[in-house]
């Protein structure tokens, strides 16, 4: 039997792309004429086109033209997704706007597993939506938009440089803020769980606490740490850190959740909080307002920052062709924790 009688139904990209032996973004990229394919892999994906008898179909699109939706691409896990407040706080955002404009809201999830992003870039590259709106991009898991023939604004600054438009927040900024708070208030040893080093947020704000510390004269990396901005990740960090350095006395997370991990780890250790050592997070969430003792935190804009993705993403729809790249600013709400 040829590779093209294997297939009964119409073949689709992604039956292309396994006889190809490439990604289906390669083959994406084949279909939409991309530049930055290898002759050889063009040459498989062509030949695979002929073989299985492929003919590229798009959906039909509501109105001539358009079909009224936008995808928000969350780049997680499903189960992040519910447990991560940061979700939910940019899709309200999201969808105040989308529903000023009379326009749906599609939810999309890319976790790490091939069977997770091949279907959505199926979904997206197929007429189905008219832009996407792309949040949690991890540099580990990389999802390819620049070939899609769609508008994309990216939540946060995007892990690989180009001609993207994005709104994010000024995490370096924030998290120098809140370093030098502690440093101000006599703190001899600052340490920082910081956020994962694949995403652009736990980057800049790992960024920033390094600055405040040079400017201040001090440079220890046995007080750096790593989460993934969970609470469970802020937990044990802080329990190392503590078998670590016994001396320390204050730390800077760079989310409120893993701050709240961290304030968990030094209840059980016999350390108060902020008599022995200062806490202050990042993200402003309503939790940690009922921690205790609250938490300091830096406040970043994610409402705010949905509505603006949301705004830009519309305006390159209607016609808007150069990236626009929007910083947020951050502060510092004081509480009890520092």
């Amino acid at each position: 039997m040829s590779s093209a009688e294997s297939f009964e139904l119409q073949p689709t990209l992604a039956d292309v792309a396994r006889a190809a032996g490439v990604s289906t973004a390669t083959a994406s990229r084949v279909l939409n004429g991309f530049p930055k394919v290898s002759p050889e892999k063009r040459s498989q994906v062509e030949s695979a086109i002929r073989a299985l008898g492929y003919a590229r179909q798009r959906a039909a699109r509501a109105g001539g033209g358009r079909t009224g939706s936008i995808a928000l691409v969350v780049c997680e896990e499903v189960p992040r997704l519910f447990t991560d407040p940061y979700f939910p706080r940019i899709a309200s955002g999201v969808g105040r706007e989308l529903a000023a404009a009379g326009l749906q809201l599609v939810l999309l999830t890319a976790g790490a597993a091939e069977n997770y992003q091949a279907p959505l870039l199926r979904h997206l590259d197929g007429g189905h939506v008219d832009g996407a709106l792309v949040v949690g991009m991890h540099a580990r898991r990389p999802l390819d938009f620049g070939w899609l023939g769609i508008p994309v604004v990216f939540g946060g600054r995007p892990v690989h440089e180009g001609q993207y438009s994005y709104v994010d927040v000024d995490n370096r900024g924030g998290a120098r803020l809140a370093t030098q708070r502690l440093i101000d208030a006599g703190r001899r040893t600052v340490a920082t769980i910081a956020g994962p080093q694949d995403m652009t947020a736990g980057v800049d704000r790992l960024h920033g606490y390094r600055q405040a510390m040079m400017r201040a004269g001090r440079h220890d990396q046995g007080l750096v740490l790593f989460g993934d901005f969970g609470q469970a990740s802020g937990e044990h960090a802080a329990a190392q850190l503590l078998e670590r350095r016994p001396d320390v006395d204050a730390i800077f997370a760079a989310s409120d959740l893993m701050a709240v991990g961290a304030l968990c780890a030094l209840r059980r250790a016999g350390r108060k909080v902020p008599g022995d050592v200062a806490v202050i997070g990042f993200d402003d969430l309503p939790i940690g307002r009922r921690t205790d003792p609250a938490l300091t935190t830096v406040r970043q804009p994610v409402e705010e920052m949905g509505v603006r993705m949301t705004a830009d993403l519309l305006a390159m729809i209607d016609g808007a062709v150069s990236p626009r790249c929007t910083v947020l600013e951050t502060r510092l709400i004081p509480r009890d924790s520092a």
